[in-house]
This record gives structure tokens, C-alpha cells and sequence, in this order.
């Protein structure tokens, strides 16, 4: 479906753009008064290729989950065993991401693409694990083209789904220990950003580990000779990292918004932007993680995020808290009144 995805993927139409300036202009408020909010409504007519375009309910988070080899090089003092415990507090509702999607209407559903353990079947969990974790980036590729692919096909199929049951909007999550540094290693790969400019604290680490965790990012780039965006992300990527491009590129074919959290599915999207340029037509940064990898991300793709709150838990818990704005910018268009509707003088 890869293929197929990306050959679907299409700019924005300048038509519906046109008309969603028009009528922003003929809306009871001041020219340019809502600010960021007034782009991002006309971006979203520009991407559904409607004006208004359809306001994004209901919403569906997808939260990817998978393990990293790299855990061996003590990049992270979690223990790895976390990640499937986490899948497990996900499918609960006890994670904060839960709080949120319940606040916001948003369904959550959780796919292992690539968690060490064995996880039993459950509700609202798609068992899609292409190998169970990656190998250690440090000393040979995370994946093989062929992994990498396959998971890139597991988020396509999870987007479309989400889709085909009824979702407006799509939101991106992740879950898997030591991920920080495959996504420091994508961002400086794709951006040429220096390695330990884009590399954090992740979860929350000491001096003498983030050392370490620079030292493992910079050799990995610097050993890293691919030039084709698939073989980046398998030699350096996390199977959750591909899952996410596979998910934002067949939102982005499907000509629905897709709001991007942090610094994991940031380092997905610069994949997922050097296999098709136009997808970040469909893609809203929900927000800043506190993590720096992200901003270079998110600069290096124009994108401008709605929410600065110093976040760094992922989870999807960004985009979730952004759903409600983005929401927010697109009822405008469908709900406030224009100056000759309302009867109120302009100048």
C-alpha cells in the first residue's frame, strides 16, 4: 500500500484555500484576529479541498509501541520492561494520555508493532509486531529495509481503519523505552543537525548518561551512509518511528489532518515528509516538546506548533491537548457569523 499511499498524496487545492480566505475576511471579527488559528482553517480547506472543511470529530489517537536494542548502551536508566507494562496501563485507561483522550472524545487505540514481550490479545490493542524490538543502532541497523517497510504498512493499515470507522482527525502516540535516541538519530540524519544539538533528556537522565546518549546518536549518523528515506529509517529508526510515517502519510493520501505530538512522531514525520513533500500539508504540530530535537524537526518542516506547555511525556499527549484547538479553528468557519449575516457594519 506504500505505493499506492504515496501516489495519493496530493498539495493543497488553492480553490478551497481561496474561499477559506475569502470567507475569513467576511467573518465577524477583525482581519487576522484569531491569529495562527485563521492559517490553520485555511490550511485544513486547503487539505480537505472544501471550504468549510470538516470540522475534526471524532478523533482517533493511535499510540504505537515498540522496543530498541539500543536500550543495551545504557541510554536510559528505565528498564525495558516498561514498554509492554505501559501498553498494558494504556489498554487500562490509567496512563495520562487517557485522562486526556477521555476529556476530548478521542479513542485510543494502542498497536504493538514491535514491544520485546509477548503481549495477550486485548481490546482496543492491534497485535501487528514486526519483530520484537530493534537491533542495536549503535552497532548495526535497527532494521532491515524489509522490517522498516513493514511496519511503515502497519500504520497505513492502522490510519486507514481508524478512517474507514468513521475518524476525522488522526492522532499520533508512541511508547518504547530509550526511543529518544533513535529519534535524535533521525533528526540529525534528516535535518544535518548536529547530533548532540538535537539530542535530550528523554524521560529524564544525568549528565553522564546524556554523554553516553550523544556519543551512541553522533556515531550512528556519522556511520550512516543511506540516502533513501526508508533506509535511514531502518538503519537508524525504531519500528514505532515506522509505523508512524506508514500512519501520517496515509492520513496525509487520505486528505485527513493529522496532528503530530512530539519529538517521536516529529522525527517520523521528516521521514515521512522526504517520501512525499506534500504530506505536510496534512500535519499540525500539536506541540513543543521540551525535548530540542523537536523544534529542529519542526522548523525544518514550517511547521508551528500550537501548544508550548515544556511537555516531554509523550504518549500522544500533546496532540491530544491540541485536538480541541484545531477543532476549534475549523468550527469557526462552519459557526461565526459573517458581517452582511449578522447586520454588522465593517469598515
Amino acid at each position: 500500500m506504500l505505493t499506492e499511499t504515496l501516489a495519493a498524496i496530493r498539495p493543497l487545492d488553492d480553490e478551497a484555500i481561496a474561499a477559506a480566505r475569502a470567507l475569513q475576511a467576511r467573518l465577524t471579527k477583525p482581519p487576522g484576529s484569531l491569529g495562527a488559528l485563521e492559517m490553520l482553517a485555511v490550511r485544513l480547506a486547503g487539505l480537505a479541498g472544501a471550504c468549510p472543511p470538516p470540522i475534526p470529530e471524532p478523533a482517533a489517537l493511535a499510540i504505537f509501541a515498540g522496543d530498541h536494542g539500543v536500550h543495551a548502551q545504557g541510554v536510559t536508566p528505565w528498564p525495558q520492561e516498561v514498554t509492554g507494562q505501559m501498553v498494558a496501563n494504556f489498554l487500562a485507561g490509567g496512563a495520562v494520555v487517557n485522562a486526556f483522550a477521555r476529556q476530548c472524545g478521542a479513542t485510543v487505540t494502542v498497536v504493538d508493532v514491535g514491544v520485546k514481550t509477548t503481549l495477550d490479545p486485548a481490546k482496543g490493542l492491534e497485535l501487528r509486531k514486526v519483530r520484537a524490538g530493534t537491533r542495536d543502532l549503535s552497532v548495526e541497523p535497527a532494521m532491515t529495509r524489509e522490517e522498516a517497510l513493514q511496519a511503515v504498512e502497519v500504520g497505513i493499515e492502522i490510519a486507514q481503519k481508524l478512517v474507514d470507522e468513521g475518524a476525522k482527525v488522526l492522532l499520533t502516540g508512541d511508547m518504547g523505552i530509550a526511543n529518544t535516541t533513535p529519534s535524535a538519530a533521525l533528526i540529525a540524519a534528516f535535518t544535518h543537525a548536529d547530533p548532540a544539538a538535537v539530542t535530550g533528556l528523554g524521560t529524564g537522565i544525568d549528565s553522564e548518561t546524556h554523554a553516553r546518549k550523544v556519543a551512541v546518536v553522533t556515531s550512528a549518523v556519522v556511520a550512516l551512509h543511506a540516502e533513501d528515506p526508508v533506509d535511514v529509517l531502518a538503519a537508524v529508526g525504531g519500528l514505532e518511528h515506522a509505523a508512524l510515517v506508514g500512519y501520517i502519510l496515509r492520513g496525509a493520501a487520505l486528505r485527513v489532518p493529522v496532528i503530530i505530538d512530539g519529538v517521536i512522531a516529529a522525527s517520523a514525520a521528516l521521514a515521512a515528509a522526504a517520501l512525499a513533500p506534500a504530506s505536510t500539508a496534512a500535519m499540525v504540530a500539536g506541540h513543543r516538546s521540551a525535548e530540542p530535537g523537536a523544534s529542529v524537526a519542526l522548523s525544518y518542516l514550517e511547521l508551528e506548533p500550537l501548544v508550548d506547555l515544556g511537555l516531554r511525556l509523550g504518549e500522544g499527549t500533546g496532540a491530544v491537548l491540541a485536538l480541541p484547538i484545531v477543532a476549534s479553528a475549523v468550527r469557526v468557519l462552519h459557526e461565526v457569523a459573517t458581517f452582511d449575516s449578522a447586520g454588522v457594519a465593517h469598515k
